[in-house]
């Protein structure tokens, strides 16, 4: 495989709150033999900033915001690259260094992550009032003891953030409520300490349209309100294009096009973006078939030369089987913003017009 050594991790914006430099992730699959599901991802993310990872189930999402808190299972590692986080005294460490103690208290006080499936978050013989006490008391400091009454007054106001009855919710098992209000309360659990970085991993999925409404609706509040900066993993197009500032798309592991949201809705510099982009109905403008994406993606543990997505492109040229392109800066822009792409005909004029990808 023609698979060129990765350039030097750029260096790390002063002013991100996030900064991921080169990070590769790989999975143990036996005695000596491992995957690399994550391949050289770099991103910054500014404080209030809300960011859309997105692409086809398996590209690496999920597994890249479990690797940022170190929260992998015990099968994967974050094997190469930085994770640069600016803490709220103001220093900047990176998490793939951290001890163990240290670790824990940057989880929850630093940042937080809303997992997929809250049914699965939640412990089933607690009460919700249960887990709130819980997180406080593992991260309160010596000497900053706080009373119960003062902890579960605490945790009714955190429920009321998202929109929920904390007399009912508070003394509720997790299977009591809709799995909208376990998600919401999830979320308010996730906000306990004030993070400064919330990572949400498909918050909506399994959700009915309305609910799905109510909580990006909510998080969208809670974040020009809280100013936390937000990850958000979703195969959805649409909450990508409402929750976000700008949008990373992923395929095979690797960041394959990043920019603003406008720019990666209506300016998409890469194939596999446009392609996921229309094979969605559009919601305005006039009916569209949606367009089907031929194929799948490629076996992590053996990809094609050059580029990973070259096998299914409709656009790919002799070339493109040949060099892996890497991510390409189209219009530099500050604070993470600028528009990227990795495709070796990212500058087509012919192949990417200006305007709606539809």
């Amino acid at each position: 495989m023609n698979d060129r050594p990765a350039p030097a991790p750029d260096p790390a914006d002063d002013g991100a709150l996030l900064s991921v430099r080169g990070v590769d992730i790989d999975y143990r699959t036996g005695r000596r033999s491992r995957v690399t599901a994550v391949r050289g991802v770099g991103f910054d993310l500014h404080p209030g900033q809300s960011m859309a990872l997105v692409g086809e189930s398996g590209c690496g999402k999920t597994t890249l915001g479990l690797g940022l808190l170190r929260l992998l299972p015990r099968t994967g590692t974050v094997s190469a690259g930085q994770v640069l986080f600016r803490r709220k005294d103001g220093r900047r460490v990176d998490v793939r260094s951290l001890a163990k103690e240290d670790l824990r208290r940057f989880r929850w006080n630093e940042a937080a992550m809303v997992f997929q499936g809250a049914m699965n978050a939640f412990n089933p013989v607690l009460t919700v009032r249960d887990h709130f006490l819980d997180t406080f008391r593992a991260h309160e400091r010596r000497g900053a003891r706080r009373t119960r009454a003062d902890l579960i007054e605490h945790s009714a106001a955190l429920l009321e953030l998202v929109r929920l009855d904390p007399a009912r919710v508070l003394a509720a098992h997790p299977h009591e409520l809709s799995g909208g209000m376990r998600q919401r309360a999830l979320i308010a659990l996730a906000l306990a300490l004030r993070p400064q970085l919330l990572i949400l991993d498909e918050p909506t999925t399994a959700l009915d349209i309305l609910t799905q409404r109510a909580i990006v609706e909510r998080l969208t509040e809670l974040r020009e309100e809280l100013r936390f900066a937000m990850l958000f993993i979703t195969h959805d197009l649409g909450l990508a294009a409402e929750l976000a500032d700008r949008v990373g798309t992923m395929y095979a592991g690797r960041m394959i096009e990043t920019g603003t949201t406008r720019d990666v809705f209506h300016r998409s510099r890469h194939p596999y973006t446009r392609a996921l982009i229309n094979s969605v109905p559009p919601v305005a403008g006039d009916p569209t078939v949606p367009e089907s994406l031929p194929g799948g993606p490629p076996s992590l543990g053996a990809l094609p030369p050059g580029c990973s997505f070259a096998p299914r492109c409709a656009h790919a040229e002799p070339r493109c089987s040949r060099t892996r392109p890497e991510l390409d800066v189209l219009r530099e822009r500050p604070e993470g913003l600028s528009h990227a792409a990795a495709c070796l005909r990212a500058g087509d004029a012919a192949l990417f017009t200006e305007g709606a990808t539809r």
